[in-house]
């Protein structure tokens, strides 16, 4: 059986503290709208987070072996509930400076592992 994917992703904030906090409240438990989160889970993430460091954002996500980004992007162009809440994310987030024409998330490249290291340590 495939194993679930890790993916990284980073996108930048407005550095506004009225827009951070307007944000953060947008992801705070229990704010999310339901429709979003359906949208998520549908699309096979199991596990989502997003960290905040200054004006940079990291989301985590963990999927299923089925997920599939082209789908979830055309499900998302197709749903105006999405549609609604990336107009309204839109409003408080910026492309980071490696990021193509258009793209918002970045994928992070990965590389460290240290389960790909040898374990030297002397017993």
């Amino acid at each position: 059986m495939a194993e679930t994917q890790r993916h990284v992703l980073l996108l930048d904030i407005v550095d506004d503290a009225e827009a951070i906090a307007r944000y953060e409240g947008w992801h705070a438990a229990g704010a999310l709208p339901s429709a979003i989160g359906r949208s998520i889970r549908a699309a096979g993430i199991m596990a989502m987070e997003i960290y905040r460091a200054g004006d940079r954002l990291v989301m985590l996500m963990e999927t299923a072996p089925s997920f599939d980004p082209a789908a979830k992007a055309a499900a998302d162009a197709a749903d105006p509930d999405v549609q609604a809440w990336e107009t309204l994310m839109a409003t408080v987030q910026r492309p980071i400076p490696a990021a193509a024409a258009g793209q918002k998330w970045v994928a992070a490249t990965p590389i460290f592992s240290l389960a790909e290291q040898p374990d030297r340590s002397i017993a």
